[in-house]
């Protein structure tokens, strides 16, 4: 175990973050996670940490706050914590949020939409930082004996470990070095993406049938940030996505979800969001749609989208045929959507732009970000040009000549 975490660690420092001599580092991670929080700590004061600090969030907490707090509390969340964050980007620091919740449907039991208002531990002061880029972060996860019964039936966190270690490119000679190809991969479809111009995308496929208007000019990205410390980062790892920032006024139709979503101890199944004018007018699903309309109540930008990912069928993820019920694999198994806040540095000179001359451009402004799975086999992407004509962006998950790759 030790070496395992000792590989994993260097690459979450070395190919997540470029985490640099004299940093500070935040890590944020559940009890369970400590593992991996301890390996992250001694790699960052071996290449000079000034401080880690390590905060666990506790989910069976928030469970009893759902099940017994007054319901005008709910939406609360603790300024001690929003000034964290704030102090870790002015001191130019980093940020590891780790992932894999042992119990992703805790709260699903209790009335959902209460447990739709505590947003914890999603700050809006973390995603604030983050989306803005003030400090250098990624998110990654962790193995749980738990989160292993809900994927394979058991407590089998060895088949865990090896399906992770296989996404992560831990089972190559040099991962770091994998990661800088499969980055500049994916690089190289983003490009071909931003060089169409394209004008709106349409997903159609079973239960689907949105278009979303795109941003003009807005470019395609990966998930690589450079933060304003410098530092290039990979802010997901694993990653297999290529996004962009759509029109927050520009979405018609009705999409359904391809895959369940976990959603801060609520799995939301067979969901089914209606778009009008750019905001969802209408959620249905089998189970936990209300938590997903407390989420939407959150804020004006809330039912607005901010992200449009694709994501094609060379990701080792989505070739496992598995749901693993963590956003951070299952977006990177299949194209998905993002409710909520926009992410800015799609547009050439963001940096210099404020959030209301953002908005002004099509760029969603929200307190959350929820990112949902809507691609799959049957999904078709097609993309409209400037003149009006529309080509085959992905087609059983697989790329285009004209629309993204050759």
């Amino acid at each position: 175990m030790t070496d395992r975490l000792d590989a994993y660690a260097e690459v979450i420092l070395d190919a997540g973050l470029q985490f640099e001599n004299g940093q500070i580092l935040g890590i944020d991670a559940l009890p369970e996670h400590a593992p991996l929080a301890h390996a992250l700590a001694e790699h960052a004061y071996r290449r000079g940490a000034r401080y880690v600090d390590v905060w666990y969030f506790e989910p069976h907490a928030k469970a009893s706050r759902v099940r017994h707090a007054e319901r005008e509390s709910l939406a609360w969340t603790p300024p001690w914590l929003d000034r964290r964050y704030e102090n870790l980007a002015a001191a130019g620091g980093a940020l590891i949020s780790v992932r894999g919740d042992p119990r992703p449907a805790l709260l699903s039991g209790l009335d959902g939409a209460r447990a739709g208002l505590d947003r914890m531990p999603a700050l809006a002061s973390r995603i604030r930082a983050q989306i803005d880029a003030r400090l250098a972060w990624t998110i990654v996860c962790y193995p749980t004996a738990e989160w292993a019964r809900l994927v394979y039936g058991e407590p089998d966190v060895e088949a865990l470990w090896r399906d992770l270690e296989r996404f992560l490119r831990l089972d190559r000679p040099d991962p770091v070095a994998a990661w800088r190809e499969r980055m500049a991969e994916l690089r190289r479809h983003a490009d071909r993406l931003t060089g169409l111009g394209l004008d709106a995308l349409r997903f159609a496929g079973p239960g689907t049938d949105l278009t979303i208007g795109l941003i003009p000019g807005a470019r395609w990205l990966t998930s690589e940030q450079a933060a304003r410390t410098g530092q290039h980062t990979i802010v997901n790892l694993p990653t297999e996505e290529v996004y962009t920032t759509p029109d927050r006024t520009r979405a018609e139709g009705v999409v359904t979800s391809t895959r369940p979503l976990a959603l801060d101890g609520v799995v939301v199944e067979d969901l089914r969001l209606t778009f009008a004018g750019g905001r969802i007018v209408d959620v249905a699903a089998s189970r936990g749609a209300e938590a997903v309309r407390a989420q939407l109540a959150a804020d004006e930008g809330a039912p607005s989208l901010g992200e449009v990912a694709l994501v094609d069928n060379s990701s080792p993820i989505g070739r496992s045929g598995r749901t693993y019920l963590t956003t951070l694999l299952d977006e990177n198994a299949a194209c998905h959507l993002a409710w909520g806040a926009g992410i800015p540095n799609v547009l050439p000179g963001w940096l210099d732009s404020t959030s209301e001359q953002l908005r002004d451009r099509g760029v969603n402004q929200a307190v959350l970000h929820t990112d949902f799975m809507v691609g799959g086999p049957e999904v078709t992407v097609t993309g409209r040009l400037g003149d009006g004509t529309w080509i085959d962006v992905l087609r059983g998950e697989a790329w285009q000549t004209r629309g993204g790759a050759s």
